[in-house]
């Protein structure tokens, strides 16, 4: 086992984006701050959606710059197709989250594309980002790699095969995702198992759980036996999938910090200040549900950081 892991806040993305109340710019900016005091650097600070589609990001532009311009911190942004892309890259962002999903029928509803068109289209992405006087990374993330609302049941041979396609394509990580909660620990172990070996190390490996029927964190313990270090989880739980109906909020970030430092990997977070950070998104959304084993009863007597 490693001793390190990587946590990821995507709450300002995948945790805003089903939120009608407009989160104002300047608190979303005060969370980000607040996240990398706490020893959070890695976090995904926007989406480059049309803001018609997604009114929560339509200062995307602006927070994306100041988030570029912020000592320590490895931002990044979701991008759904090449225009995002562009605009992202625009901002100094160095960090592209490519969207697409592995169920034929969520990929349509979510992108409005086939998945061979956001594959070429994932191409173009990279090609963009290659083509930029400052590095870029692109990451390819996999949607419902686990299970699909719309269509059920998806087949772990597909996720494998796109999962190829997309390192040939240039991927500097993948992200696999179970959008809408459906996991469950066996299949998680058997899925990253069998997409580590196709990766074979080349690039890595993020895994992005949702809690929809409670086994999200249960999915993280088999994820990391299959040898994930990095995973993605949202500030108090928040999120969801405006094209999923059914689909709950993200794993808690809090909680995932805890889960891994009591196995013993270290991600450099300070627990108790990354709770603190809740009582930002509680002033600015005070009608949205908070979730969150520790933030209710604390870490246990004696509990330490992994070293």
């Amino acid at each position: 086992m490693s001793e390190t892991a990587t946590v990821r806040e995507v709450g300002l993305r995948d945790g805003l984006q089903m939120i009608s109340t407009f989160f104002p710019t300047d608190a979303k900016l005060a969370w980000i701050r607040a996240e990398l005091e706490a020893g959070v650097k890695d976090i995904e600070v926007c989406s480059f959606v049309p803001p018609k589609n997604i009114p929560q990001f339509a200062d995307a532009v602006a927070v994306a710059e100041a988030s570029v311009a912020m000592p320590g911190l490895r931002p990044s942004a979701l991008v759904p197709n090449l225009k995002g892309a562009q605009r992202a890259v625009a901002t100094g962002m160095p960090e592209l989250h490519f969207v697409l999903s592995v169920s034929e029928e969520h990929n349509l509803r979510n992108v409005q594309r086939t998945v061979q068109q956001s594959v070429d289209e994932f191409r173009a992405v990279v090609e963009l980002a290659r083509a930029q006087s400052f590095p870029v990374r692109v990451s390819g993330a996999l949607a419902t790699a686990l299970g699909c609302t719309i269509a059920g049941p998806v087949d772990p041979g597909r996720v494998v095969e796109l999962a190829h396609i997309l390192v040939e394509a240039g991927a500097d990580e993948l992200s696999v995702a179970d959008t809408v909660g459906y996991a469950n620990p066996a299949q998680t172990r058997r899925l990253f198992e069998e997409v580590g070996r196709a990766v074979a190390g080349r690039i890595p490996v993020a895994a992005h759980f949702h809690d929809t029927r409670g086994l999200g964190l249960a999915n993280v313990y088999a994820a990391v036996e299959a040898g994930v270090r990095l995973f993605d989880a949202s500030l108090a739980g928040l999120g969801g999938c405006p094209y999923a109906p059914g689909a709950s909020g993200n794993i808690v970030t809090e909680d995932l910090v805890f889960l891994l430092e009591s196995m013993g990997l270290s991600t450099g977070i300070d627990l108790g200040r990354l709770v603190e950070v809740r009582r930002i998104v509680a002033q600015h959304l005070p009608d949205e549900t908070l979730y969150g084993q520790i933030a209710k009863a604390g870490p246990p007597k004696g509990f330490a950081r992994a070293a």
